[in-house]
């Protein structure tokens, strides 16, 4: 059993049933490919992320000694190296899977009225006057299709620094789309937050180089002084910590990013200063 459907566990699989061991691909969210799906280009290459991954998930796929098991969570595992029972919960999609083609169709024609799966009604999205102004100030920019919705995510994220549920509600309402179509591409690409964030955004990278020169003690830095863990925010909405696996400056690690700011060779002591410094430019002493 190979647990994670990412680009690692996806070669490690294949490797698996190339020497004759039958494998079962485990995988918690609804598909694999992991963050490696949601990329453009990779580094340092450049090449294109689904040029690397779409081979080794045609293999998979036709592979007779891979099962893949998505969608599904370990509930226990029991047992010694060499002979493991594990137990998995592997949640319901409602659909038949040997039937799905993957069109979509489902969802639009859903006959359970779930807020999340239909188009909101205009008295059913609670968002002010204020905000109904910004984003059609927005979309007005844009042409009144599905093709306009990730721009238009991206400039609502970046004005409200966040996406909140009665601007996505809206949007899907002035596109004509399904709420859940809207809610699909909103929690897929990890730019984007349902979660107020704070101000700044502070990116660690705890990919291997940053890692072998101290990342993970720059990141606990980080969390003593803002008084909070990795994927969180600041009370006074200033600040939201998080971490990434590559930022793509190797060469400058351990380097973070504070917003699009780019700050290499970090070290412990330098993180108080850096903090202080966004706060100036803040106003705040």
């Amino acid at each position: 059993m190979v647990l994670g459907g990412g680009i690692g566990g996806m070669q490690a699989a294949l490797d698996l049933a190339e020497s004759g061991i039958k494998v079962y691909l485990v995988e918690k969210k609804p598909s694999i490919g992991g963050v490696m799906a949601q990329l453009d280009k990779t580094f340092p290459t450049n090449d294109c992320a689904m040029c690397t991954m779409a081979p080794r998930l045609v293999e998979i796929g036709r592979h007779k000694d891979i099962d893949v098991i998505t969608f599904a969570d370990i509930e226990k595992i029991r047992g010694k190296a060499g002979n493991f029972e594990l137990t998995i919960n592997k949640r319901p999609r409602y659909v038949d899977e040997d039937k799905c083609t993957g069109c979509g169709m489902c969802v639009t024609n859903c006959p359970v009225q779930n807020i999340l799966y239909v188009t909101p009604e205009r008295d059913e999205i609670d968002i002010s006057v204020e905000d109904m102004e910004i984003m059609s100030n927005v979309i007005k920019d844009f042409e009144i299709s599905e093709k306009s919705l990730v721009p238009i995510l991206q400039k609502a994220n970046d004005t409200y620094n966040y996406l909140p549920e009665p601007v996505l509600k809206y949007v899907a309402d002035q596109l004509n789309m399904p709420l859940s179509a809207v809610y699909r591409i909103a929690t897929f690409y990890n730019a984007f937050s349902l979660e107020p964030r704070g101000k700044h955004l502070v990116t660690i990278c705890l990919g291997t180089a940053c890692h072998v020169k101290g990342a993970e003690r720059i990141m606990r830095a980080f969390e003593s002084e803002l008084g909070i863990q990795r994927g969180s925010t600041t009370q006074d909405m200033m600040f939201s910590l998080e971490s990434v696996r590559c930022i793509g400056c190797c060469g400058l690690a351990p380097v973070l990013k504070v917003g699009e700011d780019i700050h290499g060779h970090m070290a412990k002591n330098k993180v108080l200063e850096l903090l202080k410094n966004y706060e100036r430019t803040e106003g705040r002493s």
